[in-house]
C-alpha cells in the first residue's frame, strides 16, 4: 500500500525551526542548520508541520510503504553526517524501538562508520562513540522526543476511592463482550463485529479512565491498538476495511489519549473509511492523562 511521508526540500529550508515543535511525532529535528526527518518510522504523514514552514520547504509525497528496514534507513542517515545519525539513535531509543536501535548500532559497527570524524582506527572510535551515545540516550530524554513519553504523576484521592467502593459493595461489572481484543488478534468477520458499534481504543485509555467500561464499552465491540508502537499497521487497515465492507459495522468510536501521537488511531480509521466501499460515522473521544474526557465529538 501507499502511505504519506513528508518531504523536505533542503534547498528551500532556511533552518528557522518553526516546523520542529509542530511535528507531534518527534520525527523532525534541526540539525546542521536544516530541518531533518530523522526517521520516517514515526512520520504519520498528516503534515502538521507544513503550515508552519514560511519557505514552503515541506510537502507530502505518496510512496509505496515497504516493510520498515532499519538498514536502509541507516544508509540514508550516514549520508547526512554524524549528528543526524546520533539524533536517529536517540529518536529510536526515546520511542522504545529497541530492536531497530540494535540494528542501527550493528550497521554502524559492521560498516565501520567513522562517527568521530577524526583520524585513527574506525572500529575503535565507532564503538566508543556509539557506547557514549547509547549511555547518554539511556540516561536522558531526547529533546525532540514524543510528548506522550513525558512522565506525569497524579494525586489519587484514596478517601473518595474507598467511599465509591464501599457504596457499591462489589467490583464494577465488566462491559467487555468478547475476547480477544487486540486488533492483531481479531477476526474482522467474527460474529460480534456483524452490524456492531465498534470501540477502537488506544491501549492506555482504559487504564487512564476509571469509568471506561460504563462510559464507552457498554453494548459495543472492542478493539485496542497503539498507533505509536504497534508493528504491521497495514494489517490494521485491511481489518478495519473488512469490518466496514464485510461485517458492515454501524459505527466507530475512537477513544484516544490526548498525546499527539495517539491521533494516528483516528487517522487509521479515516483512512480505512476512505478506502472502503461503505461510509460509517466516526466519533472521537480524547482522554486526558488523568482520565478525564476532554472532548467527544463526531468527526
Amino acid at each position: 500500500m501507499k502511505r504519506s511521508i513528508i518531504k523536505i526540500d533542503e534547498d528551500l529550508c532556511n533552518g528557522c525551526g518553526q516546523c520542529i515543535p509542530n511535528c507531534h511525532e518527534g520525527a523532525l529535528q534541526l540539525i546542521d542548520g536544516k530541518a531533518r526527518l530523522i526517521s520516517d518510522l514515526f512520520c504519520d504523514g498528516l503534515g502538521a508541520c507544513i503550515g508552519h514552514c514560511p519557505e514552503g520547504a515541506i510537502t507530502i509525497e505518496e510512496r509505496e510503504a515497504a516493510p520498515y528496514n532499519e538498514t536502509l534507513v541507516m544508509e540514508q542517515m550516514v549520508k547526512k553526517g554524524k549528528n543526524t545519525v546520533i539524533a536517529h539513535l536517540q529518536h529510536l531509543k526515546s520511542h522504545g524501538a529497541t530492536e531497530f536501535l540494535s540494528e542501527a548500532v550493528a550497521y554502524i559497527k559492521n560498516n565501520k562508520i567513522d562517527m568521530d570524524m577524526t583520524n585513527g582506527d574506525d572500529e575503535i572510535k565507532t564503538q566508543k562513540i556509539v557506547a557514549q551515545e547509547m549511555a547518554a540516550v539511556s540516561g536522558h530524554s531526547c529533546g525532540g522526543g514524543c510528548p506522550g513519553s513525558a512522565p506525569l504523576v497524579f494525586e489519587i484521592d484514596e478517601e473518595e476511592v474507598n467511599k465509591a467502593a464501599q457504596s457499591t459493595g462489589k467490583d464494577a461489572p465488566s462491559e467487555l463482550r468478547q475476547w480477544p481484543v487486540q486488533l492483531h488478534l481479531l477476526n474482522p468477520m467474527a460474529p460480534y463485529f456483524l452490524n456492531a458499534d465498534v470501540v477502537l481504543a488506544a491501549d492506555c485509555a482504559a487504564f487512564a479512565m476509571g469509568n471506561f467500561h460504563n462510559h464507552f464499552l457498554k453494548g459495543k465491540t472492542l478493539a485496542i491498538a497503539c498507533p505509536k508502537l504497534d508493528s504491521n499497521q497495514e494489517s490494521y487497515l485491511h481489518k478495519l476495511i473488512s469490518m466496514i465492507d464485510d461485517a458492515k459495522v454501524n459505527s466507530f468510536t475512537v477513544v484516544r489519549m490526548q498525546v499527539p501521537c495517539c491521533g494516528g488511531l483516528t487517522h487509521l480509521v479515516e483512512t480505512a473509511i476512505a478506502n472502503a466501499k461503505r461510509k460509517v460515522p466516526v466519533k472521537q473521544a480524547v482522554i486526558s492523562h488523568s482520565g478525564e474526557v476532554l472532548s467527544e465529538e463526531w468527526v
